[in-house]
């Protein structure tokens, strides 16, 4: 039976669905992915993999708050940050891409993986999203290391 943090996760993300009642039931009986809009209750900022990954570890300091809810597809070799909408979607930058009004995200429920969909950090229910700046600082650190790093990793 799924626990109380997950079943609000479920409710707070099925709140983005045309119709919250069939992306419920497409997680539990269908495909388990839900196609949701960015740009109402949240965006999200996709990046490759090992730079999404080096910056959820960055994230996860204990003088910083406990980071948004985080997304990897493994298929697409990509990781998803959930943010604050944000219209101008101010984010350029390699391999970046920024997900906002108009914009469809694959999404799999908070309780389980789906194809190559799986929560790093799943929703709390509560609405908490990654702070931008936060973000865009461990995004920037993560960034130069992979920088010193490339050369020694044959890149």
């Amino acid at each position: 039976m799924m626990n109380r943090v997950w079943m609000r996760g479920v409710e707070w993300l099925a709140a983005a669905a045309a119709d919250p009642r069939a992306c419920k039931w497409e997680w539990d009986h269908g495909e388990g992915i839900a196609l949701l809009e960015a740009g109402r209750f949240w965006d999200v900022l996709s990046v490759p993999e090992r730079l999404g990954l080096l910056t959820l570890d960055l994230l996860w300091r204990p003088s910083l708050p406990v980071p948004g809810p985080t997304l990897v597809d493994t298929a697409a070799g990509r990781v998803g940050f959930f943010l604050p909408p944000d219209p101008a979607g101010g984010w350029i930058g390699a391999g970046l891409r920024y997900a906002t009004k108009g914009s469809w995200v694959s999404v799999p429920p908070p309780y389980r993986p789906a194809r190559s969909l799986e929560w790093l950090i799943p929703p709390d229910g509560n609405g908490t999203l990654h702070r931008p700046g936060t973000l865009e600082t461990a995004l920037q650190e993560a960034n130069g290391a992979l920088a010193v790093l490339a050369p020694s990793l044959g890149q």
